[in-house]
């Protein structure tokens, strides 16, 4: 399953190769032609089936090959390693979870000091990552230095399955699964010119998209994520955020961007007539790669769809795999539309 395969690959910031081969070997078969920058983003492009005529559209699709994890900062005698974090991740969820470190994915655990042996007062505490190091069973210095080595990147223990009814749970399925839309997409003969930028270093401040941009220079830019799914009990309902099986999520606004509001006229537009099930993002928590597309150059008009994951920047994100189909969906009727009538004003 392309998903999983996606989702499995070793893609934290600054180091998305192994993400970046794969889906070059996916979208390859489908393309006219593709570019990897300086900063590392793959950017594929497809023309129309019906010859290259200079009227229509240049459309930019972006989605972030990177994920959150951990870069290794000291290697102590006793052959523990210390990491900083790579993107935003919760302190909360690191202890005990396990990782794989650096090119030849050496297991590890991240390892703090066991209940029995802290304080009171540190039970009450959230431990912070810099009291937490990974364990990947070194007895040294000298033997932790054979396998791995500072700089050297980790990210959570790939465990990628389905489970309970249409549903998918895995790692990095921020922007993963974006990924995997674009890709589905670029099989299609979509009456546009098609730039498919799959982005380097979003979890670190957007990085790769403005580069990506400032080359394609579209008329109009569509961000793909997977964002925040918060529809659990302990959730207020004004924080939902999105929700599970209700189909793409459009995002009216978040910290980084406002959406161009004819591209999501025009997404709604689509999804009404075709009976295509959407929701709105309903926070402006947070931010993508749209945040950096819409100011590049001299502004481009830029718009947000998502499909919904619980528990992102986590080891473990749940997808419905209906949002992820209606997502594809949306996008190609969406870019059909904008290629054969325009976008609706």
């Amino acid at each position: 399953m392309l998903i999983q395969r996606l989702s499995e690959a070793f893609g934290v910031s600054g180091n998305e190769e192994e993400v970046r081969n794969l889906i070059l070997e996916e979208a390859k078969p489908y393309i006219n032609h593709y570019w990897i920058d300086a900063l590392g983003n793959l950017i594929v492009y497809k023309g129309p089936k019906e010859g290259k005529e200079a009227n229509l559209p240049k459309i930019m699709l972006a989605a972030h090959m990177d994920e959150i994890g951990f870069m290794i900062s000291h290697i102590e005698n006793n052959g523990l390693l210390r990491f900083e974090k790579v993107g935003g991740i919760d302190d909360r969820i690191l202890p005990s979870k396990e990782v794989i470190v650096g090119k030849e994915k050496i297991p590890g655990v991240i390892g703090l000091k066991a209940i029995h042996l802290q304080k009171p007062h540190e039970r009450q505490q959230v431990m912070s990552s810099d009291q937490l190091l990974i364990d990947i069973g070194a007895r040294s210095k000298e033997q932790a230095e054979k396998l791995v080595k500072i700089g050297d990147y980790a990210t959570f223990t790939p465990r990628f399955s389905d489970f309970g009814k249409d549903l998918l749970k895995g790692k990095a399925f921020d922007d993963r699964v974006g990924c995997a839309v674009l890709l589905e997409l670029l099989k299609e003969d979509l009456p546009v010119h098609l730039y498919a930028a799959f982005t380097v270093q979003e979890e670190i401040g957007l990085r790769g998209a403005g580069v990506a941009a400032y080359r394609i220079n579209p008329d109009y830019a569509f961000t793909v994520e997977g964002t925040t799914c918060a529809d659990i009990p302990v959730s207020e309902e004004h924080n939902k955020v999105t929700r599970l099986g209700r189909g793409p999520a459009i995002s009216f606004m978040d910290r980084t961007s406002i959406a161009d509001r004819d591209l999501v006229r025009t997404m709604i537009q689509q999804a009404e007539e075709h009976n295509i099930p959407y929701q709105w993002r309903e926070t402006t928590f947070g931010g993508n790669d749209a945040g950096r597309i819409h100011t590049t150059r001299e502004g481009i008009k830029t718009a947000s769809i998502a499909v919904p994951a619980r528990y992102i920047h986590s080891p473990q994100s749940v997808i419905n795999v209906n949002d992820f189909n209606n997502t594809v969906k949306l996008l190609s009727y969406t870019l059909t539309r904008i290629g054969k009538g325009g976008i609706v004003k």
